[in-house]
């Protein structure tokens, strides 16, 4: 398949995007870091990072499964941890070789990344291992099992729907805590207007989350479009009082959207960001990041996770509208009225 949005998966940040060393969101805390800073920005992997996770089109299907699975794995081991720039940097290269990880040498590591063999050894130790040796025979331990031959035998479009199945299970434990979600919610519903970013790939979850959104919250206004318009209406949301901006950010991650994301907090808006990894190139300009996987194991990448995590942002910013329910009610009422829904 050609390059089209979401179709190469490969990071197409560029090096630019992700490249603010002055603290990156980090995980669902939003925690803000100085950290290392010297590299291109996490997730730009200028080394040159071939297949991303087992995504390639080609390949088997079951490879395709089994890098999705182990991705999971490795964003639940690394979100845990306070990471700087450079080591997100080294976290986003593992993910994306996810299939691949526990077998690469620290040298190989340091050179998909683009960063020093240095900081990939500082990178294991950050994590609570002794080395890079040390965390390369975790990764090995907690590896799954081959199936036995001929135990399971699905083919390409049901082993999509097995790897989509695993993010939402991975999202399942990351709402273990709400506490990051209902801080999210309560920032978005206090904002009055509240603009919604999403460009390319990410358009579609923008727009859906903005339909709904306005039939509870009184101003939403969607930034589904890019060029120079764009500043000119996030400056319009600032001088009608927005306070925060929600952006979906899905690869391949547009310079635009990085761009936009930091003109939004220098004018003074709180970021809020669904982004498809915490070590996305967006994180560097987010104040709270709620990660949420894509899949890859078609040509073109499926958002399960990052639509219903929205969905719950939506639910958790109406808890905070104590007007949401009668608004439902008058909608319902009005659209009853003018015969607007068959049912």
């Amino acid at each position: 398949m050609g390059s089209a949005d979401g179709a190469d998966k490969a990071d197409g940040a560029g090096g630019g995007a992700g490249a603010d060393r002055a603290g990156a969101a980090n995980g669902v805390n939003g925690v803000n870091d100085a950290g290392e800073g010297n590299d291109a920005g996490a997730g730009s992997d200028a080394g040159g990072v071939n297949g991303a996770s087992g995504s390639d089109t080609g390949g088997s299907a079951a490879g395709r499964s089994a890098g999705s699975g182990a991705s999971a794995r490795l964003l639940k081991l690394f979100e845990a941890h306070r990471l700087t720039p450079t080591q997100r940097r080294i976290a986003h290269c593992l993910v994306r070789q996810a299939d691949e990880a526990a077998f690469l040498s620290s040298v190989e590591v340091a050179e998909l990344a683009g960063v020093s063999q240095p900081s990939v050894t500082r990178f294991a130790v950050a994590l609570g291992f002794d080395g890079y040796p040390a965390l390369r025979k975790h990764l090995r331990e907690v590896a799954p099992a081959p199936d036995p031959a001929g135990a399971t035998s699905y083919n390409e479009y049901q082993q999509a729907v097995h790897a989509e199945i695993e993010n939402l299970r991975h999202l399942v434990e990351l709402l273990a805590d709400p506490e990051p979600v209902a801080r999210a919610g309560a920032v978005l519903a206090g904002s009055r207007p509240l603009p919604v970013l999403g460009l390319r790939a990410a358009g579609a979850q923008a727009c859906g989350f903005a339909y709904f959104a306005a039939k509870v919250h009184p101003d939403v206004r969607l930034l589904d479009e890019g060029g120079t318009m764009l500043a000119d209406r996030i400056d319009a949301a600032v001088r009608a009082g927005a306070s925060a901006l929600l952006c979906f950010a899905l690869p391949r991650h547009p310079r635009e959207v990085a761009d936009a994301l930091g003109y939004a907090r220098a004018a003074g808006l709180t970021v809020v960001t669904v982004a498809d990894s915490a070590f996305a190139p967006v994180a560097a300009h987010s104040d709270l990041l709620l990660p949420a996987a894509v899949g890859t194991g078609l040509a073109f990448d499926t958002a399960c996770a990052p639509m219903l995590l929205g969905r719950v942002l939506l639910e958790s910013m109406c808890d905070d509208l104590p007007d949401a329910q009668a608004r439902l009610e008058e909608f319902d009422a009005h659209a009853a009225a003018r015969g607007v829904f068959m049912e």
